[in-house]
């Protein structure tokens, strides 16, 4: 089993920046692939971003490429997600996952392969 905490959530003003992270802990070593995902009311969860164990792989949503970026510290225990030009319509309940299943280059993992969730940590984009 793998626990996971998002933190760093708030209110930011458009074009303003952010910075998620999740802690990971448990069964670490169980795991292969990494996600964040977001969703708003009334809306289906969206993938945002992900990352291989290695670093090498980072797919990204097209709403949010050039402007979000996914990275881990070395000891795997934090993934983060740096969150800049910020847009309402960014605003969401945002989510750390954790999957077993190897992410592979040009691939995207949909929500159902993900198998560890956090709580997650909301973001308002707003004036």
């Amino acid at each position: 089993q793998v626990q996971l905490v998002e933190s760093g959530g708030g209110l930011v003003q458009p074009g303003g920046s952010l910075r998620l992270s999740c802690t990971t802990s448990g069964r670490t070593l169980d795991f292969n692939s990494l996600g964040w995902f977001r969703q708003s009311p009334g809306k289906e969860r969206e993938f945002v971003a992900a990352m291989n164990w290695r670093g090498d792989i980072t797919p990204y949503a097209d709403s949010v490429k050039g402007r979000f970026k996914i990275s881990r510290n070395s000891a795997k225990t934090l993934v983060y997600l740096q969150m800049n030009d910020l847009k309402p319509e960014d605003t969401a309940l945002y989510y750390c996952a954790t999957s077993t299943t190897f992410l592979r280059r040009g691939e995207i993992l949909g929500a159902r392969e993900y198998d560890s969730w956090g709580q997650g940590t909301q973001v308002t984009v707003s004036t």
